[in-house]
């Protein structure tokens, strides 16, 4: 099913592109050709370029190009269908298709929304006139709405009384009922649905209005909140309050903001941020992903910080794979929603944006928050119940990142919380041992032999002499360390290397951090190579039985990870303790042999 061939060609015959194009860019002649500024990208020198009798466009810059239709559809973000649509109400052309029931349901929705965007008029008319409305506008007034976000938004008053709106319309008692405005009563009357109530009108992402979300007056009887009924013109799992005004915003931040309602919504715009959304009265669906993948890859949830957190973690996880999204969470005061904030303290609404975390880190964040660290027994089990949560996440390699986080700040064996991960069950109930702390840099990677290379790039002079190979024990940054040294510059150093190795190597040097402590740096990296090192020590001597052999070594180094829970100031003083794991490494083992 879809519109008939020959309606598309007339559609595309029709439209002038150097109309239709300078109506978001001017364009001047060149020519048999016009050119301008790019409608897609930013640029100061114009490199789009529109024939005008071929209807074709191409841009030398970010390379788009196509005819009218694909210029709407790449501009507007319409389906194929939704294009040819939009320009056939331009020129007039009224369009036929394959199946002849799809173009009578068109033609009803049209019919049907048109109701629906006459309702919106009358009810924001009502609410900026009428003598009723005034405890409307004074109350509005108290919520930071001023005359100018009434008319951006088009909210609107519905008063109180069975039928006004009704009577306005004067239309059939089934289009009453299809559009979602009202109802039949008992005695066959109708019947508004909104009543007594601040409605905000609700528009799909082409700007036509399709329902209503009613905010009860205050002192009012019945729910907070009712949205339109579900009809053929809204869908509440398939609509997003706001996007219609937000997606030109969307594209050019490359991120949309979701939040809860319709004042949140309209909160953010008071604040300077008009990329924010809503859902109406429903979670999250699959239908709201897709229809924002049309215009970012980036969402940030701006719900309740507690509502955030309840949120299905293996649906966030499928969305980000399916759709190729990235979701984040805002970091919102708890207890506050946008809209307060964003009257309160629009800075700091700005910031949760900004700050977004990442949905696992959120929850990770939240878990850690929840718990004591003041001993062995409420470090283990906030590490317990961290893990729980990191261990929901599909990609092993992100896990592997947050299991390092949770050692760090529950103070435990990164080693010992990865088995916990790969084999939860056989692990509990079983203890987690404490291991030593070395305080850690605030800045740059949490991780720190990536630390410990950015040391290396920064080339300071206190750890070239200190560090050696075996301190790595991650190969990847094993082979970086390896190139940093042989190579006579970082760039060499890349070259050597493969591409995941280059990758990380470019990445430590872009975000290089020069004001590291070297100290802390190096105390950790060589106290994590020495309790790695005895761990292994202790495995040979259960296998050969050279216990009396092996002991001596382990216990020296057990001494040393006890005496660097505080980092040495003075790094010469790491020096032996260097040297002996370097040529400890290098001695041949019972398995090399």
């Amino acid at each position: 099913m879809g519109i008939v061939d020959e309606d598309v060609e007339r559609v595309r015959q029709a439209t002038d592109i150097v109309k239709l194009v300078s109506e978001h860019t001017q364009l001047k002649r060149v020519g048999r050709r016009w050119s301008g500024l790019c409608p897609f990208h930013n640029e100061k020198t114009g490199s789009f370029s529109v024939n005008g009798e071929e209807g074709l466009y191409h841009c030398f810059g970010c390379k788009k190009s196509g005819d009218a239709i694909t210029f709407v559809r790449e501009l507007e973000h319409l389906d194929f269908p939704g294009a040819i649509e939009h320009l056939a109400r331009k020129s007039g052309i009224t369009l036929r298709y394959t199946d002849a029931n799809e173009g009578a349901v068109r033609n009803r929705k049209k019919q049907l929304m048109a109701h629906v965007g006459k309702a919106a008029e009358i009810y924001h008319e009502y609410l900026l006139t009428a003598p009723a409305a005034g405890e409307a506008r004074s109350y509005l007034r108290n919520r930071g709405f001023d005359g100018e976000m009434v008319r951006r938004y088009k909210v609107g008053m519905a008063p109180e009384g069975w039928d006004f709106l009704a009577k306005k319309l004067r239309i059939s008692d089934k289009d009453l009922v299809d559009s979602g405005l009202g109802k039949m009563n008992s005695i066959g009357k109708q019947m508004d649905w909104q009543r007594g109530r601040i409605v905000f009108p609700v528009f799909d992402e082409r700007g036509d209005a399709v329902g209503f979300g009613g905010r009860i007056m205050p002192g009012g009887e019945g729910a907070k909140y009712i949205n339109s009924q579900e009809c053929a013109v809204y869908s509440k799992s398939r609509v997003l309050y706001g996007l219609n005004w937000a997606k030109e915003h969307i594209v050019a931040s490359s991120e949309a903001i979701i939040c809860e309602g319709y004042t949140d919504v309209t909160g953010f715009g008071r604040a300077g941020m008009h990329t924010a959304v809503a859902t109406c009265g429903t979670a999250l669906t699959d239908d709201h992903l897709k229809l924002l993948k049309r215009f970012t890859n980036r969402i940030v949830l701006a719900f309740d910080a507690d509502d955030a957190g309840k949120a299905a973690a293996d649906r966030v996880y499928e969305w980000e794979q399916k759709y190729e999204i990235e979701v984040m969470v805002a970091d919102l005061p708890t207890g506050v929603d946008p809209d307060d904030l964003s009257r309160e303290d629009p800075e700091r609404l700005a910031e949760s944006v900004t700050k977004a975390l990442s949905f696992l880190e959120f929850r990770l964040e939240r878990e850690l928050a929840k718990h004591s660290m003041d001993s062995i027994e409420h470090r283990a089990r906030a590490a317990e119940e961290a893990l729980a949560i990191v261990a929901e996440h599909p990609n092993a390699l992100v896990r592997d990142q947050y299991v390092m986080t949770i050692a760090d700040r529950c103070r435990m064996d990164a080693d010992r919380l990865r088995e916990m991960v790969r084999n939860p069950r056989a692990n509990r109930g079983q203890p987690v041992i404490d291991a030593p702390t070395i305080p850690m840099p605030q800045k740059g990677s949490d991780h720190v032999e990536d630390q410990a290379l950015q040391l290396v790039i920064n080339a300071d002079e206190s750890v070239m002499g200190l560090f050696s190979e075996p301190l790595f024990v991650t190969p990847m940054r094993r082979d970086v360390y390896v190139a940093l040294i042989q190579a006579p510059s970082v760039r060499e150093a890349v070259d050597m290397l493969g591409a995941d190795e280059g990758n990380l190597l470019i990445e430590l040097a872009a975000t290089s951090d020069e004001d590291l402590d070297a100290s802390a740096v190096a105390s950790r990296l060589v106290s994590k190579a020495a309790d790695r090192l005895a761990r292994e020590l202790e495995a040979e001597a259960r296998l050969t039985g050279n216990i009396e052999e092996l002991l001596p070594d382990v216990k020296f180094l057990r001494q040393w990870v006890i005496d660097l829970r505080e980092p040495r100031s003075d790094l010469t003083e790491l020096a032996p303790l260097a040297e002996w794991i370097a040529m400890r490494a290098a001695t041949p083992r019972h398995d090399d042999e």
